[in-house]
């Protein structure tokens, strides 16, 4: 099968017709402008691809999914985030968990080259394109600061009732668990019921996420993204799962 190649105005095959090694390659080529990113995750499919090489896309069989509902904390992050909840009404909780404070450097972090790995896939392109999309409103930081200083996080896209996970990355230990621990009952909340992990890692499984088919996944991708987007604003979030937006934070927004 030849790799379709698209132009700027080349619509996406069906993810369905991605090639069937398990990593799912569908497409090359195109561009990655906010319309191109929402059509491409709105139908399962996400671009991985290294500086210098053509822009891929890709959608995986099977698919990395964590069910909120199956999110499981090992026994040793329960107890810390209980600690955590204990004291997050002190007047200055050392630790908290905050949503699109520092972006930027979150995924600037996320894309620092880490041991073993020569380079890293989130390119500088794709920085400037996210960075475009997070002023959008579309896609969001999760963010553990301890003493004031940011020690882990995640970011990922948030298209109606659908969460897709992008990366994370790690300072201080359990740090970027903290994060997913608190989007998860955020995203919980507010009636989301799946994560997109893409990749398969034993990191993910350990915390109950599970490869999916890529047909199922598909389903119900493009059922949940139809769906009105849930409330994000730059603030805190609290154990319960709620978001305490800053006083002088960003407008509540809906998007997706």
């Amino acid at each position: 099968m030849k790799l379709p190649w698209l132009a700027a105005d080349t619509p996406f095959p069906p993810a369905e017709f991605a090639l069937t090694d398990p990593d799912g390659l569908l497409a090359a080529g195109a561009d990655l402008s906010t319309a191109r990113l929402t059509q491409a995750y709105s139908n399962g499919i996400f671009p991985w691809y290294s500086e210098g090489e053509p822009l891929l896309w890709w959608s995986p069989d099977p698919r990395m999914v964590l069910a909120v509902k199956d999110f499981a904390p090992s026994h040793s992050l329960r107890k810390l985030l209980r600690q955590i909840a204990a004291r997050e009404h002190d007047a200055t909780p050392r630790v908290q968990v905050r949503v699109d404070t520092a972006f930027a450097r979150v995924m600037a972090a996320c894309a620092a080259p880490r041991d073993g790995q020569p380079g890293t896939w989130i390119t500088t392109a794709m920085q400037e394109a996210y960075r475009d999309w997070h002023a959008a409103g579309v896609v969001h930081s999760i963010e553990t600061w301890i003493d004031g200083e940011l020690a882990g996080g995640l970011y990922g896209i948030s298209l109606g009732r659908m969460f897709f996970g992008e990366s994370m990355f790690t300072r201080v230990p359990n740090a970027s668990k903290l994060a997913l621990a608190y989007l998860v009952r955020y995203l919980d909340a507010q009636g989301v019921e799946w994560i997109d992990c893409q990749q398969q890692t034993r990191h993910l499984a350990s915390m109950g996420a599970r490869p999916l088919p890529r047909e199922r996944f598909l389903r119900h991708v493009r059922t949940a993204t139809a769906q009105p987007g849930i409330p994000w604003s730059r603030g805190t979030l609290d154990s319960q799962g709620r978001l305490h937006p800053d006083a002088a934070g960003d407008a509540d927004c809906r998007v997706g």
